[in-house]
């Protein structure tokens, strides 16, 4: 996984904007003035708002430029506090950049946003066209007036489409996925079943070709058995109930562990697996890294069988 957890950066707000109906843009720039930690495209960072409040946000800047740029749908009491408090001149505290939805090489990308879903999307673009990649963009939300940054994607011209769900109704999915080529990379990002739905569809028509990122979590339908975790590090083993999260029982045992999201998201919790088998149910690891086992997010995850050893 990408970028360092641990990274604290104060920031000041240099600027706000109204982006589009219920969507605020904070342009941020380091507080000493110094330079802010580099990122790029799909990075996200958390932003800790006070009262134990931390959300994470993307970054849809360039990451050229010296600053970094969120756009922050007013939903949920963390950005309500963004919307209805944060200024210019406000100094905010940060985690990251952490980037668990990485732009990979590719000759061809089709990129698919939904609402806010634009955000991490937006630099992914402007990378591709500066690589010289065939690339378009479907994105879609609930009317136009709601959607950000129209008018930096209007210069690139029939690469991205724009449909506003009442005048247009719903992406067409499958008309968008029909035509993937082989060598596609298919990135997307929205609401959660609109990921569902390019899921289940990049499974049958281009397998391996999806990578995603959620603002919330998967829906969790699997089994809550009680196991037992061994603390490599620490030299303790901790029952995990079945009522109760491995981050949980690890702090509840004096363990400290960094957390932001505490539904398996952000990857801040992200934890070496030395034995036993994981039971992956965050929205961070790939296929191929939920396959290899070397990594859980323990905030949501569990075990598949009686004990597992970490690296805590």
């Amino acid at each position: 996984m990408a970028g360092d957890n641990a990274i604290e950066t104060e920031v000041v707000v240099a600027e706000r904007t109204d982006l589009a109906d219920g969507i605020v843009g904070l342009t941020l720039r380091a507080a000493d003035g110094g330079a802010l930690p580099p990122w790029r495209p799909g990075a996200h960072i958390d932003v800790l708002l006070g009262d134990d409040v931390v959300r994470q946000y993307s970054l849809c800047g360039d990451p050229e430029d010296g600053t970094w740029r969120l756009g922050v749908l007013k939903e949920g009491p963390g950005s309500t506090i963004v919307h209805e408090r944060i200024r210019p001149g406000d100094r905010l505290r940060t985690r990251g950049p952490r980037n668990n939805f990485a732009l990979e090489d590719a000759p061809r990308y089709l990129f698919l946003a939904g609402g806010i879903g634009i955000t991490p999307i937006l630099p992914m673009a402007a990378a591709a066209e500066a690589a010289g990649a065939d690339w378009r963009l479907l994105y879609g939300g609930r009317r136009l007036s709601a959607m950000a940054f129209l008018d930096e994607l209007s210069r690139y011209g029939d690469r991205v489409e724009v449909r506003p769900q009442d005048e247009s109704g719903p992406l067409d999915l499958d008309a968008a996925l029909a035509s993937v080529e082989p060598g596609t990379l298919v990135y997307c990002c929205g609401p959660e079943p609109m990921i569902a739905a390019v899921e289940e569809r990049c499974a049958e028509r281009a397998p391996g070709a999806l990578r995603t990122e959620r603002f919330a979590a998967r829906p969790d339908t699997g089994p809550r058995e009680a196991f037992e975790v061994e603390l490599a590090l620490s030299g303790k083993t901790v029952e995990v109930p079945a009522g109760c999260s491995i981050l949980e029982a690890v702090e509840k045992a004096g363990v400290d562990v960094l957390s932001s999201c505490r539904e398996g998201t952000c990857g801040t919790c992200e934890t070496p697996v030395l034995e036993g088998e994981p039971d992956h149910r965050d929205a961070v690891l790939t296929d191929a890294e939920r396959a290899d086992g070397g990594f859980m997010m323990i905030c949501v995850s569990r075990s598949r069988g009686p004990r597992l050893t970490l690296e805590l």
